[in-house]
């Protein structure tokens, strides 16, 4: 049998690992078997991430419509509630951006309910 030594095929994948590992420091970023390990788990890191942060921002979100909410006197959950009852369709990222970014429009919004109330 004929002796295959994966010259060319083995280098490139090392290569492609080693380009993944670029920005990582020291060794990681150097040597394969290190770098090797590294990448695997970075990736696996961004996967988790990329749900993690729906989740955050959520929060976030939730948490700026809150404290809007305090300041006129009305919990989050009320408001919510008057947002469902009133069938007016922002999410929580568009109600929080009003929150933040355009207080009088904000303040009209609160006001409608607070005249129901």
């Amino acid at each position: 049998m004929v002796r295959i030594k994966r010259g060319n095929v083995a280098r490139k994948f090392r290569k492609k690992i080693l380009d993944f590992a670029k920005g990582f420091s020291g060794k990681h970023s150097k040597l394969f078997r290190v770098a090797n390990q590294k990448v695997f788990h970075a990736l696996l890191y961004s996967y988790r991430g990329r749900k993690e942060r729906k989740r955050f921002f959520r929060r976030l979100w939730i948490t700026r419509i809150g404290i809007a909410t305090k300041f006129y006197g009305i919990s989050y959950s009320k408001f919510i509630n008057y947002i469902k009852k009133d069938k007016i369709l922002l999410n929580r990222k568009m109600l929080s951006h009003l929150a933040v970014f355009d207080p009088i429009g904000w303040e009209n919004l609160i006001e409608s309910f607070s005249d129901k109330t």
